[in-house]
């Protein structure tokens, strides 16, 4: 079987887990919603990631109906066991890319705070013009067992769980950022990007080693 067993609050936590995971590393929205979080308010920075939110939410459930769809041939052991080992070794690039790669700092934006809403749109814009995550997400999902077809309630838990964990991070960012103020600068997104990527390749690393000589 893909997963063990088949239960909604433990797909809404692994969902969760892939939100963060998704959410965390500070690229382009990330830096956009820091900036905005400073420039315009706590509300304005979290609308933005709320539109990240959003748009990491359809890719998800893209990706998940997609994998749904060779559903018989990835439900093997075998391949359940390969594909295990990908998704550690795609996660461990990942978290490389994040570790060594220098958040690059957007326009300054005018002085119109704008909307929330228009603030939350341009976060979700962001957030889909880079179809990339795809492959993100079908890491996670390799990883951590998430697609599970013929139980739409529970994956529908797991999708939820997916937003979920994506709201509390851009939640808990901007209230840092709030809390932190001037002292959060691009030097100081940099290190939390190096500290996410090595993160992340840990957690690769241990699943791997998991899969391997469980």
């Amino acid at each position: 079987m893909w997963i063990e067993s088949v239960n909604a609050i433990d797909l809404a936590v692994r969902g969760m887990v892939v939100g963060i995971m998704a959410s965390a590393p500070m690229g382009p929205v990330g830096v956009l919603t820091v900036q905005r979080t400073f420039n315009k308010g706590r509300w304005y920075g979290f609308a933005t990631g709320l539109g990240a939110a959003a748009s990491d939410l359809i890719y998800a459930v893209m990706t998940g109906l997609g994998m749904s769809f060779v559903m018989d041939f990835i439900e093997r052991p075998t391949t359940v066991f390969y594909l295990k080992i990908l998704g550690s070794i795609l996660l461990f690039g990942f978290g490389a890319y994040t570790y060594y790669t220098k958040p690059v700092e957007p326009h300054k934006s005018s002085g119109n705070r704008g909307t929330l809403w228009h603030n939350a749109f341009t976060g979700f814009a962001i957030t889909a013009s880079n179809p990339l995550i795809v492959f993100l997400f079908l890491a996670l999902f390799a990883r951590f067992g998430f697609v599970v077809p013929d139980h739409p309630i529970e994956q529908t838990f797991g999708y939820m769980g997916v937003l979920a964990g994506a709201v509390v991070w851009w939640l808990i960012l901007t209230t840092a950022l709030n809390r932190l103020g001037s002292r959060f600068d691009m030097d100081t997104i940099g290190l939390l990007n190096r500290l996410l990527g090595l993160l992340v390749m840990l957690a690769s690393a241990v699943g791997l080693f998991y899969t391997l000589f469980r």
